[in-house]
């Protein structure tokens, strides 16, 4: 391999390692107040099995709890219950089943038909028979923990009680895991414009190649922000206590559709610019507009983060757009032209994403 070619696929993977590093640290953020509750839930589940039911191996207690919450957004009381209660089910049924007629092969068929059978009777919902089964399984698998015979059930019942009550104590928004990933997806957007805009500036290559292998490489950021933003908008249809953030939850899912959008044309014009900055067909005004629409994502990647209305990006996109006329920006240069028609789609894409009518933003654009 060649030092050029060992260079590049170094700059390659170190952009993709920055690339996932940011959308972990924005999983983080989301997810570290459920975890934590979570945690805090399972050790006092613990100690109440372990130090007021006199239980010293209440492996039960925990699980249960940390079943029930883990850190789910989905985290309403029917779900926490459905898991509590299957959890319960599963524990209560290995303990009848190992202490009536022993643990075996026949045995764990038997306490999974019945505990399945009996979570599909309790409830419609898959989660709370699945976990009945799973429970069922580890409990005639395992060896008995406790003195007395249904000890292990005691345990469950702790755990999902607790759940239950952190899950009622603390009621989450469905709205923050899906800001905190909209918020970090646009800014890989941002990323990729001012890399783009400092790279025609100074017909640098190298940047360009950048801002392309970054836009390629945060495809699972814009891939998550989508998935959250439409379970979260159907877990809002299911809450009664939540469908008033149905309307900005459905924004989200729009919002994350044009933003993929967006990126895929920053992606293309990336692509395009290289081979123009490579043969010098690369005007001042056009790292200025690429540099302006940088700033404008960054104003979006704050108003959807905060769950704002947009209108300090959507006014810049605005004056950005009345200036995109190619035979102004680039007179006499086909190539550098076909650069700013790329660029026209990508503000369309963002004028919309931060609130304009796709009339609105089509009629902001120059007539060519």
């Amino acid at each position: 391999m060649s030092a050029a070619s060992s260079l590049a696929s170094s700059a390659t993977l170190r952009l993709q390692v920055e690339s996932r590093v940011r959308a972990g640290w924005a999983r983080v953020r989301a997810s570290w107040p459920l975890i934590l509750q979570a945690s805090l839930a399972a050790g006092v589940a613990y100690g109440i099995a372990r130090y007021v039911a006199g239980h010293p191996a209440a492996f039960f207690a925990p699980v249960s709890a940390w079943i029930a919450l883990g850190f789910s957004r989905n985290r309403n009381v029917r779900r926490v219950a459905e898991l509590a209660v299957g959890v319960a089910i599963g524990v209560g049924a290995g303990d009848l089943v190992v202490h009536v007629i022993g643990s075996g092969v026949w045995q764990m068929a038997l306490v999974l038909l019945v505990a399945a059978l009996l979570g599909r009777f309790l409830d419609r919902g898959l989660m709370l028979t699945t976990q009945a089964g799973v429970q069922a399984i580890v409990i005639v698998g395992l060896p008995q923990t406790t003195g007395s015979p249904f000890g292990r059930w005691v345990d469950a019942l702790i755990g999902g009680g607790v759940a239950l009550a952190v899950a009622l104590l603390t009621p989450t928004d469905p709205r923050r895991h899906p800001r905190t990933l909209a918020q970090a997806a646009v800014q890989e957007l941002a990323a990729v414009l001012h890399l783009l805009s400092r790279g025609l500036r100074a017909r640098a290559v190298d940047d360009v190649e950048s801002a392309l292998l970054t836009g390629r490489a945060s495809q699972p950021a814009l891939d998550e922000w989508r998935e959250a933003a439409r379970s979260a908008a159907d877990l809002v249809r299911l809450a009664p206590a939540h469908r008033r953030h149905r309307g900005e939850l459905h924004r989200l899912v729009d919002e994350s559709v044009l933003l993929d959008r967006a990126m895929r044309n920053a992606r293309v014009l990336a692509r395009r610019a290289i081979a123009a900055v490579e043969d010098g067909h690369v005007a001042p005004g056009l790292a200025d507009a690429v540099a302006s629409a940088a700033r404008s994502t960054d104003d979006l990647a704050a108003a959807v983060g905060s769950g704002h209305d947009a209108r300090a990006a959507r006014e810049r996109l605005l004056d950005l757009a009345a200036t995109l006329d190619p035979h102004t920006l680039v007179p006499e240069d086909w190539q550098a032209q076909s650069l700013v028609l790329l660029l026209r789609s990508l503000v369309v894409d963002l004028l919309e994403a931060a609130g304009a009518s796709p009339q609105d933003a089509r009629a902001a654009l120059p007539e060519l």
